[in-house]
């Protein structure tokens, strides 16, 4: 019976295990349908259609991919058209496809993103490279190749490398088209370049030879020379073609192309020569594909697959990893429990008639899990390693940079989002620190259009007949720096020697011509003139026009050609020497603390000597003489008393050191005083102008009114406009009190006066350009130029020298010694005085104590302490006053007579009586 119930059980679970199977294998399908949609006859979509045959052959030839499941696929031919594109899409999503391998184009992207949104349907494009397809708007849109914000973030840092500013984009006006000229925008603006002309072509099939050769020659005929070239393949090579024809690939030039032709030069290798010659020297961006054993394999077999007619670019890779990602995330998908299963949509019934079946289209049940399954996905593809990153986008963005040379191509070096340019492939650099600095910026050498090894300049001044406006003031005072001519309306200055010396130097030809600004009675407005490039009304100013903040806001200036500074300029009166002109050199307070020193030295040397030095010893009036003497005599290093302490010697040394730099100073000074005629102002700069109240000249038109009342605070109201030399004399002249001015602040002495104080401003003279104007880089460089071959040297000497004031050496009195210059000498002087004098006193109390004991205290009223007090004072005071010699001896004789008194109080066993008494006790 036993026996019965376990085998029943035996089938019973045979039984159960084999519905077990049988259920679980019936959740994977035999066959799982996609869709791939691109155009067929194009660059990319010929290789991508061989790619993606391929890819689904491999897939489903190894069972260990999807278990047995099969991928069946339908491609549809869109045929490079937007309207096509989007009802082919349509239409899988009729036929129950999971997922759809394309589109090719980013305008078709961005409608089918939406249905795939709708319909949960992922969508996996490897050729749609629009920055804007973002997960955000588009969460099902799955991009298999990398974004032009990558590509162009390339473009950026290659212009930045070559140390170009200005760039020409040409481009198609689609999404594709202005996106990325979009994304190159922002990412030129983070280097501090632009896009200074766009180039915008229609998007449709056929665009005239004629409409080329119009859209091109507006290109020649701005200043920049590099073109930056982001169409489509078959646009792009006709562009070259009429480009060439233009004589736009020769030197100068630089051209730069998006991947669009790598996928060129890679697929269709080798072009014909003809088509070769118009693109030389080009620089083009391709997406960088890891060599390795797997790559070299496909590409034997890709030769099998097309005969070598047709050759591999990067785009076809993607294509193939394409496939292989839906696969696994498909296989994914069912490990997870995920079942393949539609359901209609409400909104899309009873939507009316017609052959356009919206009904018939059904959303995926399982759309987000297989979403989720391919951006979880991490396997090794034909491009490398395949992830993605929280925008749904493929780790490492990488680029190759080609140069296209003779009938081929070579390859100058790796841009990767890690690190930038380099020589070295991106997959050794992700090994290392990210290092995106300058230094370590790297290419290899370029062959530039017109065959040339050097780097071009990347813009040149256009000759179209056109001349450049160039401002100038029309200054009626210092006319040696810029003004017009009356008789011939020609304009001459320093500035504009300057101006045309450096236009010399330019490596191009430069066609200018002057424009005075100002009505000729009166300075103009440099604020104004500079403004007028804002306006357009001229293209850049020359004259002295100092570089200041509020102008370098609106305009850029040159490298300055001249310093400059703003001066306190004050009417001076000449200081003769007079008979008390000894006095002069010091101060009033310098002569008292001398003057004090001196006794004060005097008397610590007399206390320092006093006790053991004859010389220093004497009647009171005598003394004082003597302290007198000493201190004076020590001026002219003809004291006669001799020190004989060692304190009193130090003092001396260090006091006579003393002297020895004052008596200097004062010499020099008072021979300065004598000889060099000396000048006296009332203003000494622009603090003391500051804190008075009186007027201030300004020249018109300078910038000096800005700085005093918006940097400086000065009221409006104390600034007086002067327009000429002879109005400042005048004004200065005059002065305060009677109608003038107190000082004139100017950027130019005038000979008649002098300047006051320090220049308190620093700037120099530059020529003004447009912002971002190269002109103004190439003026710069011509500007050291003539600095440093002595041309601009030779300028100046030519207008300046002649008008120099002939006394511009003579100074203004130079500033009185005053206490200030000494402190450091006095302290130190003073401390090495006070510490001998404190070593000295402390000596003199030891000793007193010592030998003049302290007397008993007795039980006695205040009075007699006062009186003991006294007593001790006075015999202090008489202990000083002896002399060492007399104090030694009279010491001597007080402890012979101690010792004599001592023994008489003896008895005769040699006991004194104190001893008795206390033995009584």
């Amino acid at each position: 019976m036993r026996l019965f119930w376990f085998a029943l059980l035996l089938v019973l679970n045979f039984v159960i295990l084999s519905n077990g199977d049988s259920i679980k294998a019936s959740s994977r399908p035999d066959v799982v349908n996609i869709g791939a949609l691109f155009t067929f006859n194009s660059t990319i979509g010929r290789v991508a259609k061989i790619a993606i045959e391929a890819a689904i052959e491999d897939v489903n030839s190894d069972s260990s991919v999807l278990g047995g499941t099969k991928l069946a696929i339908t491609m549809q031919d869109t045929k490079c058209s937007g309207f096509i594109g989007m009802a082919k899409a349509l239409q899988f999503m009729e036929t129950d496809s999971v997922a759809i391998i394309g589109p090719q184009s980013s305008v078709i992207a961005h409608v089918i993103s939406q249905v795939a949104n709708e319909l949960q349907v992922p969508l996996l494009s490897f050729a749609a490279t629009d920055p804007t397809l973002t997960s955000i708007q588009f969460p099902f849109f799955v991009r298999m190749t990398q974004s032009d914000l990558y590509q162009m973030a390339a473009v950026a840092d290659v212009i930045d490398y070559y140390g170009w500013r200005d760039v020409i984009a040409v481009y198609i006006d689609d999404d594709f088209g202005r996106n990325g000229i979009a994304a190159l925008g922002d990412q030129l603006e983070q280097k501090h370049c632009r896009i200074s002309y766009k180039v915008r072509i229609p998007p449709v099939s056929r665009v005239s030879r004629r409409d080329m050769l119009d859209l091109l020659v507006k290109v020649a005929a701005v200043e920049s020379r590099v073109v930056l070239l982001h169409v489509n393949p078959d646009l792009g090579l006709k562009l070259f073609a009429v480009a060439q024809s233009l004589g736009m690939m020769g030197n100068g030039y630089v051209w730069i192309a998006t991947d669009w032709l790598s996928s060129v030069l890679d697929s269709s290798w080798p072009l014909p020569s003809a088509t070769m010659d118009t693109m030389q020297g080009v620089l083009v961006l391709r997406q960088h594909i890891p060599d390795s054993e797997r790559n070299r394999k496909f590409y034997s077999r890709w030769k099998n697959l097309t005969g070598g007619s047709l050759g591999l670019n990067s785009y076809g890779m993607y294509a193939y990893d394409t496939v292989w990602l839906v696969a696994h995330a498909i296989n994914t998908f069912f490990i997870e429990g995920g079942n393949i299963s539609f359901s209609n949509d409400s909104r899309l019934q009873n939507t009316g008639g017609g052959r356009l079946q919206l009904e018939a289209m059904s959303i995926f049940s399982g759309g987000k899990l297989l979403l989720n399954s391919i951006l979880q996905s991490s396997f090794l593809g034909l491009t490398g390693p395949i992830k993605f990153n929280s925008d749904q986008s493929l780790i490492n963005p990488a680029y190759d940079v080609v140069n296209v040379i003779g009938t081929g191509f070579r390859r100058i070096g790796y841009w990767c989002s890690y690190s930038g340019l380099s020589v070295v492939p991106p997959e050794t650099l992700y090994g290392r620190p990210a290092n995106r600095s300058s230094g370590n910026q790297q290419l290899y050498s370029v062959i530039w259009p017109g065959e040339s090894t050097v780097k071009p300049r990347g813009w040149v001044a256009v000759n179209n007949g056109k001349h450049l406006r160039i401002g100038v003031p029309y200054r009626v005072s210092f006319k040696e720096f810029v003004t017009q001519v009356s008789k011939n309306d020609m304009v001459k200055g320093l500035c504009i020697d300057v101006f045309t010396a450096a236009v010399n130097l330019l490596p191009y030809a430069v066609q200018y011509k002057f424009i005075p600004y100002g009505d000729g009675h009166k300075n103009p407005s440099y604020n104004e003139l500079v403004g007028l490039i804002t306006t357009d009304v001229v293209d850049a100013v020359v004259g002295d026009i100092a570089i200041v903040t509020n102008r370098t806001k609106i305009v850029d200036f040159t490298q300055p050609y001249i310093e400059s500074g703003l001066y306190v300029v004050a009417p001076v009166r000449k200081l003769n020497s007079g008979g008390w002109a000894f006095l002069r050199p010091f101060t009033p307070q310098m002569w008292c603390i001398f003057a004090g020193f001196f006794l004060f030295v005097g008397v610590v040397v007399w206390i320092l000597e006093h006790r053991m030095n004859t010389e220093f010893r004497g009647p009171p009036r005598n003394q004082v003489v003597t302290i007198v003497w000493f201190s004076f005599s020590t001026l002219f290093f003809a004291h006669r008393q001799n020190t004989l302490s060692t304190l009193g010697r130090l003092v001396v040394i260090i006091w006579l050191f003393v002297v020895l730099i004052i008596n200097s100073s004062y010499t020099a000074s008072l021979t300065s005083i004598l000889t060099v005629q000396h000048l006296s102002s009332p203003i000494n700069g622009i603090n003391s102008l500051m804190k008075n109240n009186e007027p201030i000249g300004f020249q018109v038109g300078s910038f000096t009114e800005h700085y005093l009342s918006e940097e400086l605070g000065i009221s409006k109201s104390r600034l007086i406009p002067l327009g000429s030399p002879e109005e400042f004399a005048t004004a200065l002249q005059r002065g305060p009190k009677n109608g003038g001015i107190a000082a004139l602040v100017e950027e130019r002495p005038n000979c008649k006066f002098r300047i006051v104080g320090e220049e308190f401003t620093k700037s120099g003279w530059g020529f003004a350009f447009p912002k971002d104007s190269p002109l103004a880089v190439d003026f710069s460089t011509a500007i050291l130029t003539l600095s440093e071959d002595g041309e601009l040297q030779r300028i100046y000497d030519k207008w300046l020298s002649k008008s120099s004031c002939t006394s511009d050496s003579t100074e203004l009195e130079s500033d009185r010694l005053h206490f200030k210059s000494f402190w450091g000498l006095y302290l130190s002087c003073g401390v090495a005085i006070l510490l001998a004098l404190l070593i000295h006193i402390v000596q003199l109390v030891l000793q007193f104590r010592r030998h003049f004991p302290k007397e008993p205290d007795s039980a006695s009223s205040s009075t007699s302490q006062a009186s003991s007090l006294s007593r001790s004072f006075q015999r202090f005071v008489s202990f000083v006053n002896d002399k060492e010699e007399q104090f030694k001896n009279r010491s001597k004789r007080r402890e012979m007579d101690a010792s004599v008194s001592s023994e008489e109080n003896r008895d005769e066993s040699g006991r004194s009586p104190k001893r008795r008494e206390i033995e009584i006790l």
